[in-house]
C-alpha cells in the first residue's frame, strides 16, 4: 500500500510555517503542481555555500528520506537546481537561508 502523502501546496505551507517559528527565513522561489509536485529545498548558508535537498525513496529503508542533490558554491547548485526544474516543470523550490545551516527537514514527511 503507498505511503499516505499531503497534497503538495499544503505540506509547503507547514514546513514554511515549521521555518517560521525557528526564525529561520524562507521562500517559495518556484511553484510546481499544487497537488502532487516535488519539493526541492535549497538552503544557503549565507557565505556563498548551498546546499539542495530532495526527497528520494530507500529501498532499504521502504520510505522516503531528504538526500542531498547538490552542495558547494551557491552558484553551482543554483545551476544543479535550474536544471532540476527543466526536467520537473511542477517541481516547488523553496529557498531557506539560514547562517546556522538549519532546515529543519528531519521529520517532515508528507
Amino acid at each position: 500500500m503507498p505511503e499516505p502523502r499531503l497534497v503538495t501546496h499544503v505540506w509547503v505551507g507547514a514546513y514554511l510555517r515549521h521555518l517560521s517559528l525557528a526564525d529561520i527565513p524562507a521562500y517559495v522561489t518556484a511553484r510546481g503542481d499544487a497537488t502532487a509536485g516535488a519539493v526541492l529545498v535549497k538552503l544557503a548558508t549565507l557565505d556563498g555555500q548551498a546546499r539542495a535537498y530532495v526527497r528520494e525513496w530507500d529501498l532499504v529503508l521502504d520510505s522516503r528520506r531528504w538526500t542531498v542533490l547538490a552542495e558547494g558554491p551557491e552558484r553551482e547548485v543554483d545551476a544543479a537546481v535550474t536544471r532540476q526544474r527543466s526536467f520537473d516543470p511542477d517541481l516547488w523550490v523553496i529557498e531557506i537561508e539560514d547562517r546556522q545551516g538549519r532546515h529543519l527537514l528531519e521529520g517532515m514527511d508528507g
